[in-house]
């Protein structure tokens, strides 16, 4: 087994669905401004990456050890290779579509195959854990690059220019030099094939739904992905059409948001050693509601300025996207706590659930944000954040009381 090179695989594939993945915002502001397409049109873009995510990785959770892990990432990295290839030569709002479906699909054939593959390349809990960080880590980086380079392929003079459609000839070769690598690498999946049958898993997903931990932490997880992508999908725009930046420096601003999460998922590592998570993430929530309060304010009145470059960009710029340092430790937290409440036997099951689940949140959150754009004003549709914030804490708290009620059942004697 060619363990080395299967880990650099896993995590160039993850940086690629990094940069794909998280690249809806770019292509919601390039098509705005070069398709013609309006904002309730782009809104259903997230949409077309989400839903084909939540379908295939759930019907994948019992096929996937007989097609074979290291043959799924294959494939996946194949779909979505051809994909890039195809979108700038059918250059068009509906090729952009069917390159997130591709996306999509193959994005949920390469994370279930890629959190599994992890257990067969470690020995114990903690080389997992470590494994599953880099990984992780590696996928952040590939969000902060993805800013700079769609920002780079686009032309500054002219930004609905097609040219920027040139990055999708990078991305392919990238696809490629990765399947080559995966071709000629080596995995022992026979651990795999020992577990359920066929049809288990999508019942054990059903059993689980009606636990009231598992409900709680399926709306937290629903709410939070719905605020991450809301803000994440329509940043560009907000800085484009709000702050009045260029094209260009509004999606490189944007990566400002990548870099707090990063940092803040690294800070919670620390912080969670020794601040209980339920206390955490609700200063976490709270703080990013007092953000919005802080920071939309500073970008009301603001005018073009033919002149713009970074010293003299607007303060919310750099303020604003501050929120994903409190955005970054609730998802992990909130997933850690629903893993270890249960039998390591269901936490396949489990993993199939959150996918789906944050699939949908996500869908739900750019799309709803991007009609609010539209309709109301990209100010405006910021500060209704605070709605599902507000719920979030309650969730929060719902589960930190469901979590102790589950920890006490299990040390009960039977």
């Amino acid at each position: 087994m060619n363990r080395g090179r299967m880990i650099l695989a896993m995590i160039l594939t993850y940086m690629v669905f990094g940069i794909l993945l998280n690249s809806v915002g770019t292509v919601i502001l390039q098509s705005i401004q070069g398709f013609g397409v309006s904002k309730s049109d782009a809104s259903i873009l997230e949409a077309f990456k989400d839903l084909p995510i939540a379908i295939i990785s759930f019907l994948t959770a019992s096929l996937m050890p007989r097609l074979g892990y290291r043959r799924a990432m294959m494939l996946g990295l194949g779909f979505v290779g051809a994909a890039c290839l195809l979108m700038p030569l059918l250059a068009s709002f509906w090729m952009t579509k069917l390159l997130f479906v591709a996306t999509g699909v193959s994005f949920a054939l390469v994370k279930v195959s890629v959190y599994s593959s992890i257990g067969l390349l470690t020995e114990d809990k903690q080389a997992h854990a470590s494994l599953t960080s880099t990984i992780e880590g590696w996928f952040m980086v590939g969000v902060l690059a993805g800013y700079w380079i769609f920002a780079w392929f686009i032309d500054p003079q002219s930004p609905g220019d097609p040219v920027w459609l040139r990055v999708y000839w990078l991305l392919a070769a990238m696809a490629a030099a990765i399947l080559i690598l995966l071709a000629t690498s080596r995995m022992d999946e026979r651990a795999a094939s020992d577990g359920h049958a066929v049809g288990d898993s999508f019942l054990d997903m059903f059993r689980l739904v009606a636990q009231p931990l598992v409900a709680v932490f399926l709306v937290s997880a629903f709410l939070y992905v719905l605020i991450e992508q809301s803000v994440g999908t329509w940043l560009p725009t907000f800085n484009r059409e709000i702050l009045h930046l260029p094209t260009t420096m509004s999606v490189q601003a944007a990566s400002i948001f990548a870099v707090s999460l990063a940092l803040g998922r690294l800070a919670a590592g620390v912080a969670l050693r020794r601040v209980p998570w339920h206390w955490l993430l609700m200063v976490c929530v709270l703080a990013m509601a007092a953000l919005v309060l802080l920071a939309l304010p500073l970008a009301r009145n603001l005018q073009p300025d033919p002149a713009m470059s970074w010293a003299h960009a607007p303060l919310a710029a750099y303020v604003f996207p501050l929120i994903g340092l409190f955005m970054a430790p609730i998802y992990p937290a909130i997933n850690s706590v629903v893993l270890s409440s249960l039998p390591k036997s269901r936490h396949a099951a489990m993993t199939g659930l959150i996918v789906v689940f944050s699939a949908l949140g996500g869908t739900t959150g750019s799309f709803i944000t991007g009609q609010l754009f539209a309709r109301i004003g990209g100010g405006t549709a910021f500060y209704l954040s605070l709605l599902p914030m507000a719920m979030l804490l309650l969730a929060i708290a719902l589960l930190k009381r469901q979590s102790g009620l589950a920890e006490r059942a299990a040390m009960a004697p039977s």
